[in-house]
């Protein structure tokens, strides 16, 4: 079932429904949304015990988008996502889009249990001065409409081997990621004002995912978080890096949320 939340500013949010049962909102991370990226599998498996709210995150997909860019209009989205879905919901963000949850919910979000996979906080991962100076690399090279190199930079930035940058010029899924380039200075907006301390405050169950194969500071980030919110869980799961196959999550998840 497809709907729209509208958010605060009064942009567009497209929302796809699935399943039944207690609300859940999924959160995507850079360069992914409801047509492409591991939101769809990953809803399908959570389907059967919840109803699974996916969304485009603004500026992709089937979301509007609204200037200025602003941390604070994306927490509105989900807090309209959330909104849609009954009034509050168990989250669970990837990357960026955990920082993203991690910001609602320090922010008094209606957030009844978080899960987050992987969020790169400063140090470990781009965020804080090595955002600040990439995000305008990147803003020009999609304002000269440059938004394959805008990728590759990106990419390259966060630790993707070379061959695999290269091997994905010719994927029949590039076209997609050149079209939300611009979004990519939305994510490291995101990261780049994230610090450990600020999620003190999160008052939600929550629960910290890694991947057991990835990189030692997106581990270290992990832990980190791990032990700034009070009462977190941290676990390890077979994957790669920054990744774990929807089959290892879902189970997971789904346990966490059912508490």
């Amino acid at each position: 079932m497809e709907a729209t939340a509208v958010s605060a500013d009064g942009t567009g949010i497209a929302i796809t429904r699935t399943g039944s049962g207690p609300p859940v909102v999924l959160v995507d991370g850079a360069m992914c949304h409801r047509e492409f990226g591991p939101s769809a599998d990953l809803a399908a498996r959570l389907a059967p015990d919840f109803t699974v709210h996916a969304y485009d995150r603004r500026g992709r997909g089937g979301s509007g988008d609204s200037a200025p860019y602003a941390v604070e209009r994306e927490v509105d989205d989900l807090r309209a996502v959330i909104a849609a879905a009954g009034g509050s919901a168990c989250v669970y963000g990837v990357s960026s889009g955990g920082i993203l949850a991690l910001e609602a919910a320090a922010r008094g979000a209606a957030i009844d249990r978080l899960a987050v996979f992987e969020p790169p906080l400063p140090g470990p991962g781009l965020a804080g001065d090595a955002a600040a100076e990439l995000a305008p690399r990147l803003a020009a090279l999609v304002a000269d409409d440059r938004r394959g190199e805008a990728v590759e930079l990106f990419q390259t930035s966060i630790g993707v081997p070379q061959e695999m940058v290269t091997s994905m010029r010719g994927a029949p899924f590039r076209p997609g990621l050149e079209a939300i380039a611009h979004t990519l200075v939305y994510d490291l907006t995101v990261t780049g004002a994230a610090l450990p301390g600020r999620y003190a405050s999160v008052a939600a169950p929550a629960l910290v995912l890694r991947s057991e194969d990835t990189s030692a500071g997106l581990a270290a980030s992990a832990r980190a978080l791990a032990e700034a919110v009070p009462g977190a869980l941290l676990r390890a799961l077979p994957g790669h890096f920054h990744e774990v196959a929807p089959e290892e999550l879902a189970p997971v998840i789904a346990a966490f949320f059912k508490g």
